[in-house]
């Protein structure tokens, strides 16, 4: 397969190759506020609609749910209807979900309008990158990617406090509204400069794909969110699970017997796609749980309130936006290869790092930390996703985004779980807010994270020193200026 095949495409302007980055990054920037202010307010929320905090869990999983369950047919949609007309829907739908959050009046009904935030979600980031990657050559693409991620990475780092002033001086409410000026301005937008790529020769939508895969992807999402916390029996969670690994098998013989299944699986056949979307996963289970921990070791373990606790984790937004100024120098000087390697093993070590906190651990020192997690794990999911579209020609650019994002987000989900089993079976059915116990637990669960984000450095092995060169602009040593990589599906 050549990467220089492409798929006819309208003319783009350079006024709408200006401004197209910032659309995406203005719906990146709502996505990833919405997925971090929502949590600081939980307990108010409870208060208010009159319910327990745990009875609340569905309406943080509601939403992750419906992104793993449509990431999958967005790409479709897009290539069916038009990346404008899709953009346009997806942030139309989220801005009805926020709405409806704002005025649900109770649990079920803020569920629901969860579940459609996460439905214009889950085709706002996918067909966001299709855009790009039709609209910018593969050598834009780091800067292009940049540009998008760095406003993107402003919603984790104003997420936090954001949601804490509103509800501690307004009503919690306010922080779905919050969205809707935002998506307001995501819409004019699109109307200017979203341009409307498509493809007229896109086959039927695969529907029997969508419902195993997207069945089997929800229940497994589902038994990793009950799991360990005993609110059903063991025999049904295992029942479930062993019914979301039956359909996710029957996807698997279902796609290799279909012309055009929702998720194409042969683009495994691709090297740079296949390395970095398998190793990205193993990498983000691993980095995925940092999140959930790290709270638990600063309030529960290391006695600080929740707002501080917050603030210890702000430098991790803030080397990630640094990193995106130095990310295309590195590659280019060093390679997607070299970097991955390196870069993937001081990920590790520094997560490991957090073993070494503890009472009379100095503030520079958590800061330190903080920040050297957030410019490695920058590092490493830039060098991932720039990788993933470096070989993928442009027709087959949709179902990429596709699985990258799916893969994405799962690993992401999937991290979360991962780290909450690992910290409950080292603390075994002791006190769990008792510090004594806490700490331990939680040092332990660091460096089991930490061995797994090493471990997953193997998989860029496989990785050759010419790949990626359309992107990164890298030139091995003995290769002549401008000379073609090697071929990388194998």
């Amino acid at each position: 397969m050549s990467a220089a095949a492409e798929l006819p495409s309208p003319a783009v302007s350079a006024e709408t190759r200006r401004y197209l980055p910032w659309l995406v990054a203005v719906a990146l920037f709502m996505e990833n506020l919405d997925a971090t202010i929502v949590n600081t307010a939980v307990p108010t929320m409870a208060a208010s609609l009159g319910v327990a905090p745990l009875s609340l869990k569905a309406v943080l999983t509601s939403y992750t749910l419906s992104l793993a369950v449509f990431i999958p047919i967005s790409g479709w949609f897009a290539d069916r209807f038009g990346t404008k007309r899709v953009f346009r829907w997806a942030v139309t739908l989220f801005l009805a979900g926020s709405l409806f959050c704002g005025l649900a009046p109770n649990v079920p009904l803020l569920v629901g309008a969860r579940i459609l935030q996460g439905i214009g979600g889950a085709m706002m980031t996918p067909v966001g990158r299709l855009a790009l990657l039709r609209a910018f050559p593969r050598s834009e693409m780091l800067r292009t990617m940049n540009y998008v991620v760095i406003p993107a990475l402003l919603g984790p780092l104003l997420g936090p406090f954001t949601g804490g002033l509103i509800v501690h001086w307004l009503s919690w409410r306010m922080i779905f509204f919050v969205n809707i000026p935002l998506a307001l301005v995501g819409l004019w937008m699109i109307r200017r400069y979203m341009p409307d790529f498509r493809d007229d020769e896109v086959a039927p939508l695969d529907r029997t794909g969508f419902v195993l895969f997207g069945s089997g992807i929800a229940l497994i999402s589902y038994v990793l969110e009950v799991f360990g916390e005993h609110t059903l029996p063991v025999q049904d969670i295992v029942i479930m699970l062993v019914v979301a690994l039956g359909l996710m098998a029957a996807y698997g013989w279902h796609a290799q017997r279909t012309e055009a299944p929702v998720l194409d699986l042969t683009l495994f056949g691709v090297r740079t796609f296949r390395l970095s979307v398998v190793g990205g996963f193993v990498t983000r289970l691993g980095v995925g749980g940092m999140p959930f921990l790290l709270p638990l070791l600063y309030q529960i373990g290391l006695g600080y309130p929740a707002w501080q606790a917050g603030l210890l984790t702000m430098p991790q937004a803030l080397a990630a936006m640094g990193m995106k100024l130095i990310s295309r120098p590195l590659l280019r000087a060093l390679g997607h290869r070299t970097v991955l390697l390196g870069n993937t093993l001081l990920l590790g070590v520094t997560m490991m790092g957090f073993s070494r906190v503890g009472p009379g651990t100095p503030v520079t020192m958590i800061l330190a930390l903080s920040f050297a997690q957030g410019f490695f794990a920058s590092l490493q999911f830039t060098s991932m996703n720039s990788l993933v579209y470096a070989d993928v020609t442009d027709r087959d650019a949709s179902k990429a985004a596709s699985i990258a994002s799916t893969a994405q987000q799962l690993a992401l989900s999937f991290g979360v779980a991962v780290g909450s089993l690992t910290a409950a079976w080292f603390l075994g059915h002791v006190d769990q807010t008792d510090p004594l116990n806490t700490i331990p637990a939680l040092h332990k669960a660091f460096l089991a994270l930490g061995s797994v984000t090493i471990v997953s450095s193997l998989t860029f092995w496989g990785l050759s020193h010419d790949d990626g060169l359309n992107v990164s602009q890298y030139q091995p040593r003995g290769a002549k200026p401008g000379e073609a990589p090697a071929a990388s599906r194998a």
